[in-house]
């Protein structure tokens, strides 16, 4: 197709001339030597130099603190496989997270809110914030930045629809309970045969859980605590469920009141312990700060009454979906394409991660179809409660 093909009905008026516009650029511009630019008259220039690939990436990292993590070859991986020639195991292991469709699914999982405003968090993007926390503090203390932004975007894969409400929804049907950290090492993130470095600090990233093995994976642990934080107030004070002037003074006085300034203080507080004890971790005043906004935040969103009623819809919801899979067997088998199982798989585990990995809007969709519950039973959004 070239531009002659686009109508030129002057009725289409600007429509018309930006999609001709755009026609044009289909090939981008010829320049000298068999060249072809993205833009008309390119004049910038670089001066050209080997491949930096992968050896060379690995040798620059001598360069990083002493306890970060080195990527060497393919990564110690559950499945071996060849090294790639550009670039770094934990590069790849950051690659192989954000093309995924577990990553893709955080844009309709629940931060907070369900099916949130514009401008509210979902799953998807407190990754983003998580990592961008996490590249910071790693950056300024030297450590493997690949490593700690493939860990901070898988962090939360293992999360189901409606928020942590699903792992009280979930929990009863495994042994062990459904816990979206280990669920999304141990499951969902399993068929990226990721390094063990990133699944261990996906695994451990929850406080409740073991240490992880990285300091990359701690810092991690960290930065997840400080991003939602912030940004789970701030969408508070932004959705008219908190006042500025309900945030205790001695916090407003400490940290602010805006994401910004919090985000500040805490990776400051961050990278001044750990570059005057060698721990990564917070003096106590800065931690409690911390422990102080994380309360608030709890008492005056999580807890409120109308999260507290929505989260037992999401509950209710995902529980009896659970349940009529179970019940109907050959016609789960079909919906997960698993027409027969293995020695070692349970049918109802399935269901579980199946259920666990839905949107919000899919499950409570499958809801409806399925089970027939109204609407009244469904969660509905900041948008309509306010």
């Amino acid at each position: 197709m070239n531009s002659d093909d686009f109508p030129n009905d002057e009725s289409l008026g600007v429509q018309s001339a930006r999609a001709k516009s755009w026609a044009d650029t289909m090939g981008g511009f010829a320049g000298s030597h068999h060249i072809v630019d993205a833009h008309q008259e390119s004049k910038i220039r670089i001066f050209a130099q080997d491949d930096f690939d992968r050896p060379q990436r690995e040798r620059s990292e001598d360069l990083l603190n002493g306890a970060a993590a080195r990527s060497l070859g393919a990564g110690k991986r559950a499945l071996p496989e060849p090294a790639d020639p550009y670039r770094g195991c934990f590069e790849k292991d950051r690659d192989r997270i954000l093309h995924s469709p577990a990553f893709r699914r955080l844009a309709g999982k629940t931060q907070v809110f369900i099916f949130p405003k514009d401008h509210q968090r979902t799953r998807l993007t407190h990754a983003l914030e998580v990592s961008q926390v996490a590249r910071a503090i790693s950056k300024r203390l030297g450590l493997n930045q690949d490593l700690t932004e493939a860990i901070a975007l898988g962090h939360d894969c293992g999360h189901g629809p409606g928020g942590h409400a699903s792992e009280d929804a979930l929990s009863i049907f495994l042994e062990g309970g459904y816990d979206h950290a280990t669920i999304g090492a141990n499951r969902i993130l399993v068929p990226l045969n990721l390094c063990e470095e990133t699944l261990d600090g996906v695994r451990n990233h929850s406080w409740s859980r073991p240490e992880p093995a990285t300091a990359e994976g701690l810092v991690v642990s960290w930065a997840d605590r400080i991003a939602y934080c912030a940004h789970d107030l701030e969408d508070a004070i932004g959705a008219g469920i908190v006042e500025v002037s309900e945030v205790p003074s001695n916090l407003r006085e400490a940290i602010g009141v805006t994401r910004s300034s919090q985000l500040d203080f805490f990776i400051n507080a961050m990278v001044s312990c750990a570059r005057e004890t060698g721990r990564i971790a917070m003096y106590q005043g800065a931690a409690e700060k911390l422990s102080e906004l994380r309360s608030f935040n709890y008492h005056a969103i999580y807890l409120r009454p109308e999260s507290l009623r929505q989260s037992m819809q999401v509950i209710s919801v995902l529980r009896q979906l659970v349940e009529y899979l179970a019940s109907k067997p050959d016609f789960s088998r079909q919906l997960l394409d698993l027409p027969q199982l293995h020695e070692d798989e349970n049918l109802l585990e399935e269901i579980v991660i199946y259920v666990g990995g839905m949107t919000d809007r899919y499950a409570f969709a499958m809801a409806r179809e399925l089970l027939g519950i109204e609407n009244e039973r469904i969660p509905i959004g900041i948008d309509i409660l306010s």
